[in-house]
């Protein structure tokens, strides 16, 4: 009988602590409750796994940004509500009315393609209305609020829509005391005054991300929408490290050494050889790349541990690998490198490798590849 072989690389995925962010998230939210957003597959560490664990930690609401993610949802037998905000001229809006989704409508064009699904789908369709307050992203303008709201309403006398949602989104709640923060409360709470003076009663209104379900009370409203931090990195990274905020990071990101070798003075290493040994050293190739999420940026920059030590990517990073000056460690083919982590061994974090590129966390763990395996720590039951 074979031994299953270990693999080349894998991304560990603790399910219990996604569990007890969601449920820290819920103590920060009050009254309101938390919609855990599990869109582009959990951030990268699945989104049906994700969605599970979450709902375990007091999520009622789960987000995505596509109806084929949340039809995917429901055919894993996940019951909660559940709210898509991507839907484009043209979309299949009845697959979503069927199967109890929520939608997001930005504008009258939506309101008539999802008044017509749902007379093919002969019930009403869950419709949030979005307001643009001030991210200039998706939503309705404000000059272009009351008539979206309009049509809505008489979508809903109608019985073709139910018009469960209100909200927006922050464009600088990572970054507290803002002026554009309280400019977007108000924004906001001026387009559900005016929804709800043409009729509205909408059951959820929310506008708070992760970022200020932590930092702004008065945004959680009914419902507030966490992603980064249910997996633990923390959404204002400049004031508060993870723990602070009683977040565990979920995702370890490990490889196997493919290679060791020794050579000399002046070596080139990888492509262009834009890095050159300055002594007799070991090389160690790691069997990953930019197709698997490592970033061609993090050339050179990019921190990893092996053998209890701290290292930096050495030369260009390729598809499939890249290499890591070694010295003269006594680090073997077989050993592990940690690429990050929540640092329990002292490997870098997401929010590390975010800093070395000049990026977020969140494209961090969002790009790891689906050729790297996901393994799962379970919940623990208790």
């Amino acid at each position: 009988m074979s031994r299953p072989s270990a693999p080349r690389a894998e991304a560990r995925v603790d399910l219990e602590a996604i569990r007890s962010n969601v449920a820290a998230l819920d103590a920060h939210a009050g009254r309101a409750c938390v919609m855990a957003v599990v869109k582009a597959d959990g951030y990268g560490h699945g989104m049906v796994p994700t969605a599970r664990a979450a709902v375990a930690g007091g999520a009622t609401w789960l987000g995505v940004a596509t109806i084929d993610e949340a039809l995917a949802l429901r055919a894993a037998g996940l019951t909660a509500r559940i709210l898509a905000w991507m839907v484009t001229p043209g979309e299949q809006w009845d697959r979503a009315i069927t199967a109890d989704v929520d939608v997001s409508v930005n504008s009258v064009w939506g309101i008539r393609e999802v008044s017509a699904a749902a007379l093919l789908a002969d019930r009403p369709a869950r419709v949030h209305l979005k307001v643009d307050s001030g991210l200039g992203r998706a939503g309705a303008t404000q000059a272009d609020w009351p008539d979206l709201v309009d049509a809505a309403l008489k979508a809903e006398a109608n019985g073709y829509l139910r018009l469960t949602g209100v909200w927006s989104h922050f464009a600088y709640a990572d970054e507290p005391g803002h002026p554009t923060v309280a400019a977007q409360v108000q924004v906001f709470r001026d387009a559900v005054a005016l929804a709800e003076r043409h009729g509205a009663r909408p059951e959820v209104r929310h506008l708070a991300n992760s970022a200020a379900t932590f930092t702004l009370p008065e945004a959680h409203f009914d419902l507030v929408r966490a992603g980064i931090a249910v997996y633990g990195l923390s959404p204002v990274p400049q004031r508060h490290e993870p723990a602070e905020l009683g977040l565990r990071p979920a995702m370890t990101l490990a490889a196997r050494l493919m290679l060791v070798k020794r050579v000399p003075s002046g070596y080139g290493v990888s492509y262009a050889h834009e890095y050159l040994t300055t002594a007799e050293t070991s090389l160690g190739l790691v069997p990953l790349g930019f197709a698997d999420g490592i970033p061609r940026d993090a050339t050179n920059i990019g921190p990893v541990l092996v053998g209890g030590r701290r290292r930096t990517i050495a030369g260009r990073v390729c598809m499939d690998q890249f290499m890591l000056d070694l010295g003269d460690d006594p680090v073997v083919a077989g050993d592990e490198v940690l690429v990050f982590g929540p640092g329990d061994s002292g490997e870098p974090s997401a929010e590390d490798w975010a800093r070395a590129l000049g990026t977020i966390s969140y494209e961090v763990v969002s790009r790891v590849g689906p050729r790297v395996a996901r393994t799962y720590r379970e919940i623990i039951q208790t």
